[in-house]
């Protein structure tokens, strides 16, 4: 069966654990009455998005795999008959932890993960304080994670500006892209900034799709987040996440996108059979150069 309804459930990072799970339970629901057989949930759905601070005391929030989270989804998983992907802030040893992706299949099993390989250092972004990078030469690299839903090549957030993350996922067969996410503004930006980064993030992940030829979701956050280091009275210190999840086809096309200010949970149905049809239309992985690529192994090609 090629045919799959997929969803997403975008809301805010409520203050507790146990309100962001609720909330994100409440819209795999929600999503499952639309007839969603996948559900994608935001980046670090559990809570606030700690990494606006450099704090040891966050480390607190990080559980193992298999843990409360994923024991959690799986019984959600498993009452449903749905396909679970979640963010997860993974403690995989003492000291060494990662953004994790892991997949809870219809029965409640994990069948896969993935450990987010490009980790940001910015401003209200410190997620090299926390997160060390995935292991691009395992089985939790750039490879798709094959389930009763198709094989997913499973992203997360800053990896959506990397072509060549979607490209090797393409390449190892990934029917579907997925790309939970925690991105906005700063406060202080005028509009016309707010405007020009929107439209960057949705363009490069919509071009991802066309240039590998398959559907792309991303779930993102929303509302505003304050930074915990926010001096009093400074009420603009933090981050304005965006919203703005959608789900686009593989020629790029917009099939639904929620608001920028609320939560919402979005639902549509893929055919992968038209993947193959818009590959055979534009056959771009037909037409790669393989043979004159060998620079892209350099960090800079000095001429």
């Amino acid at each position: 069966m090629s045919k799959h309804s997929f969803g997403l459930v975008q809301h805010q990072g409520l203050s507790t654990p146990a309100e962001a799970l609720d909330a994100s339970i409440n819209g795999i629901h929600d999503a499952v009455a639309q007839g969603a057989e996948l559900v994608l949930l935001q980046e670090l759905h559990t809570g606030p998005y700690f990494c606006q601070q450099e704090n040891a005391e966050n480390f607190t929030l990080a559980e193992t795999i298999p843990g409360p989270t994923t024991d959690a989804l799986a019984k959600i998983a498993r009452d449903k008959n749905i396909v679970i992907v979640a963010s997860i802030f993974e403690k995989r040893a003492a000291g060494l932890y990662h953004n994790t992706a892991v997949v809870i299949e219809r029965d409640g099993s994990i069948v896969g993960r993935y450990r987010k390989m490009h980790i940001p250092d910015d401003p209200g972004y410190y997620e090299k304080y926390y997160f060390t990078p995935g292991d691009g030469d395992s089985a939790h690299g750039f490879r798709p994670i094959q389930t009763s839903v198709g094989k997913l090549g499973i992203l997360v957030c800053w990896d959506q500006w990397y072509p060549e993350a979607a490209r090797l996922m393409a390449l190892a067969g990934a029917d579907v892209l997925l790309y939970p996410t925690a991105i906005g503004w700063e406060p202080q930006d005028d509009q016309a900034e707010k405007d020009r980064q929107l439209d960057a993030w949705i363009t490069v992940q919509r071009a991802h799709a066309i240039a590998n030829g398959i559907p792309v979701l991303s779930c993102n956050r929303v509302g505003f987040e304050a930074d915990p280091h926010a001096t009093v009275g400074d009420s603009n210190a933090g981050v304005e996440f965006w919203g703005n999840s959608f789900i686009a086809g593989p020629q790029g096309e917009l099939l639904v996108r929620a608001p920028h200010d609320q939560a919402s949970v979005l639902v549509t149905e893929f055919d992968f059979a038209h993947n193959e049809k818009v590959r055979q239309a534009w056959p771009f992985l037909r037409d790669r150069r393989i043979d004159a690529y060998g620079d892209l192994l350099k960090r800079y090609r000095d001429l």
